[in-house]
């Protein structure tokens, strides 16, 4: 199965961090962000990765190279300086990601999830994995109901995770160019096309200067320990 990682966010809530760097450069304990990300999914199996760019991208290829130092085939999808949106940036990289389901990834979280789980998962439209609603997104996106079907209609809801599971039939009938995730995932949720999964381990949305400083705390406190 082929995962692709979305790392063509502008990161403007880093700023000034991203005015020089893009996000998935920025470093964690020693390594870039992203590099933790391509580590986790060559780990799970995962050794055919495409990454999205936009904002200074050139440097993401050029600190990466073909991934063969990660034990991965990294293969690019350039969107030019400006970037497609989530669901716009897999509708680019579709030629590169084939016919059969494959895993998408944000480029800006952090978690401890166990990748591996999704490769024999059985997917209609999209599964997608939720977590706890952080502090700051209380009201969550989405719910489960006890068939393992997303609803947006549960009195509990979580938090996309931005990790999901798609069949390139989803993106069939959206044209090229700039569109979001989230619409394109709710009609398919109105449908009951969509699975899910709660995640209860670490998940972090790496979003602000702040979280990104809480998580290099975060690592180097368990490398110390361990």
């Amino acid at each position: 199965m082929k995962a692709m990682i979305l790392a063509a966010g502008r990161g403007e809530r880093m700023r000034p961090l991203t005015d020089h760097t893009p996000k998935p450069l920025l470093p964690v304990a020693g390594k870039t962000i992203i590099e933790h990300t391509i580590n986790q999914l060559v780990s799970a199996g995962f050794c055919d990765i495409i990454i999205n760019h936009a904002h200074l991208g050139q440097q993401i290829e050029d600190h990466l190279g073909d991934g063969r130092q990660y034990g991965a085939s990294v293969r690019y999808s350039p969107e030019g300086e400006q970037a497609l949106e989530t669901a716009g940036g897999i509708i680019n990289a579709l030629p590169l990601l084939g016919d059969s389901v494959f895993l998408v990834v944000n480029g800006d979280i952090a978690t401890d999830f166990p990748f591996s789980e999704l490769k024999n998962q059985t997917v209609d439209l999209a599964h997608i994995v939720l977590v706890d609603n952080p502090e700051h997104h209380l009201q969550g996106d989405f719910g489960l109901d006890s068939t393992g079907t997303v609803t947006e209609n549960c009195t509990e809801q979580f938090t996309f995770s931005g990790i999901g599971l798609y069949r390139p039939e989803l993106f069939s009938n959206i044209p090229a160019g700039s569109s979001k995730l989230g619409p394109l995932l709710r009609q398919a949720i109105a449908s009951r096309r969509v699975s899910g999964q709660k995640f209860a381990g670490f998940w972090m949305d790496i979003g602000t200067p702040e979280r990104l400083q809480e998580l290099d705390f975060l690592h180097t406190t368990r490398i110390h320990h361990d």
